[in-house]
């Protein structure tokens, strides 16, 4: 694993920006794995601010993004789908009919992650994976558990999940309680994984997920095992990490 630390969110946001800038410009018609929240905002601004200057071409990319909620719509603003579009998407040349996000309205669960895995496994794996780190250790949003989840599917969020999207919403009861998400063996077979951790908080869950035990109770402790992981933080979030 290499570990890029910075002194700010928005120097680590750059760093993040020009990895999958280089994964761009080296495989124009890569398969990006996008990641939501607020984390990720900095390196997509960037990202757009360098299709802007005509650095980068999106064209021929393709993106399969971690989760979604399930029950919002894809005009939800809260949904996934709509985050993508308003932080990315919307703003760049890449086709929105090679951007893929979780049906959060298909009632049958089962299909909604056959299929969705179906889509993964038909553009033959994603080559650059984007991640953010739950305070608890969940990636996508598999939660802590027994075990690893291995494909997609449909999770009971943490109620320390929702208390943190909480923020997003009007309401505590307006968080949903279920959502899709890509499974720990769908993440680990990307070619390449970027965590991006910023923030005093995310401190200790750093130090658990890369320097402690691997176990399904901190999710991101598997990508100890991955072959090629790049661990992208600021300064508050790293300062207990070897470099």
């Amino acid at each position: 694993m290499r570990v890029f630390c910075a002194a700010d969110y928005g120097r680590a946001s750059r760093v993040a920006a020009n990895i999958i800038s280089a994964q761009v410009i080296m495989k124009p018609d890569c398969v990006l794995g996008l990641a939501t929240g607020s984390t990720p905002i900095g390196t997509y601004e960037e990202l757009v601010r360098r299709y802007e200057q005509g650095d980068l071409d999106f064209s021929k990319v393709h993106s399969i993004n971690l989760d979604e909620y399930r029950g919002l719509s894809p005009e939800n603003d809260q949904s996934y789908r709509y985050f993508m579009n308003t932080h990315l998407f919307d703003f760049i040349n890449i086709d929105k009919k090679n951007t893929y996000v979780p049906d959060g309205l298909e009632p049958d669960k089962e299909k909604a992650c056959r299929d969705y895995e179906e889509i993964i496994k038909a553009h033959g794996g994603v080559d650059l994976q984007i991640l953010g780190l739950g305070h608890n250790g969940h990636i996508g949003f598999n939660e802590p558990g027994s075990v690893f989840e291995k494909e997609t599917h449909c999770v009971t969020l943490a109620e320390n999940t929702r208390e943190a999207n909480a923020r997003f919403f009007k309401s505590m009861d307006e968080v949903p309680t279920e959502a899709y998400t890509m499974g720990i063996g769908s993440i680990m077979r990307a070619r390449k994984i970027v965590v991006i951790v910023t923030g005093e908080s995310k401190r200790e869950i750093v130090k658990k997920a890369f320097l402690g035990p691997v176990t399904p109770e901190v999710p991101a402790s598997i990508l100890q095992l991955h072959s090629d992981v790049i661990l992208v933080g600021d300064e508050p979030a790293l300062t207990d990490f070897p470099r």
